[in-house]
């Protein structure tokens, strides 16, 4: 079986002192591939460089993305747009992401949000290329200005925590969700819900690490190689064979993605 982690910061400075053991350990647990979201431009260039040098050899493949983060407005400016679509033309980037709104604080500034969020669709749309979406407090607003521009290089929704019907209109813009840690708690009844309503083709697997620990790790940095517990869950609650969902899993990701291992 291989694995996709299509969200993980491995990036992150809390990485790194492990990096080289924890893509030893993901090699052991069949996680072929993991991509990593760009949040700010400063972060750019080292994300570019790690993900070139982590990809030799070819048993595990590291894929970047670029974007700017909603919840780093403050670190943002409009040149950095500039430099985004120059490093997207120039790299071979996977997605625009990790891009969206977040509207968890109330002092928000929901217009500026919005406008840099628009501009970076506008360029994925111009490359053609997928998004990696934030959404908190904000699905029916995404979805708004997703079919406003009219975005049809879909994507995926990192972590997914709305409705069964805004699930079903991002399903039907072209988008897949993304399902991590979140699944693995008892109390994630709504989550679980849309998981078996939905069906297995429309969801792709995920950690958000450093993010988002699993039941019985909080405290812990959450790694890329605990993805098979995120499976073993999704197993359980579609009752299928190992090898068949994985095997969808893994399609399902390079449905908006592409190819993941040449």
């Amino acid at each position: 079986m291989q694995f996709c982690d299509t969200h993980c910061h491995l990036d992150f400075t809390e990485f790194d002192k492990v990096r080289s053991e924890l893509l030893d350990s993901c090699k052991v647990q069949g996680v072929r591939a993991i991509v990593i979201p760009g949040v700010t431009a400063e972060c750019w260039s080292r994300l570019l460089r790690l993900c070139d040098a982590l990809s030799q050899p070819r048993e595990l493949v590291v894929k970047p993305a670029l974007g700017l983060h909603p919840c780093f407005m403050g670190q943002h400016n409009a040149e950095q747009l500039l430099l985004l679509d120059r490093l997207l033309e120039q790299n071979s980037v996977i997605a625009v992401g990790e891009i969206g709104l977040d509207f968890w604080d109330s002092y928000t500034d929901v217009e500026a949000q919005s406008q840099l969020f628009a501009a970076q669709l506008d360029l994925a749309k111009a490359h053609r290329l997928p998004v990696l979406l934030h959404a908190r407090k904000s699905h029916d607003q995404v979805l708004h200005q997703l079919r406003g521009v009219r975005f049809d290089c879909g994507g995926i929704v990192h972590a997914f925590s709305g409705s069964l019907q805004q699930a079903e209109r991002y399903v039907e813009l072209g988008f897949k969700l993304g399902v991590g840690g979140a699944v693995t708690y008892s109390r994630a009844l709504k989550l679980k819900r849309n998981l078996l309503q939905l069906g297995v083709e429309h969801w792709v697997l995920e950690t958000d690490a450093p993010d988002m620990p699993l039941a019985g790790r909080q405290g812990e940095l959450n790694r890329p190689d605990y993805l098979p517990e995120v499976f073993r869950e999704l197993q359980r609650l579609y009752d299928l064979p190992a090898e068949l969902l994985a095997a969808q899993l893994w399609r399902n990701a390079e449905s908006v993605l592409g190819e993941l291992v040449v």
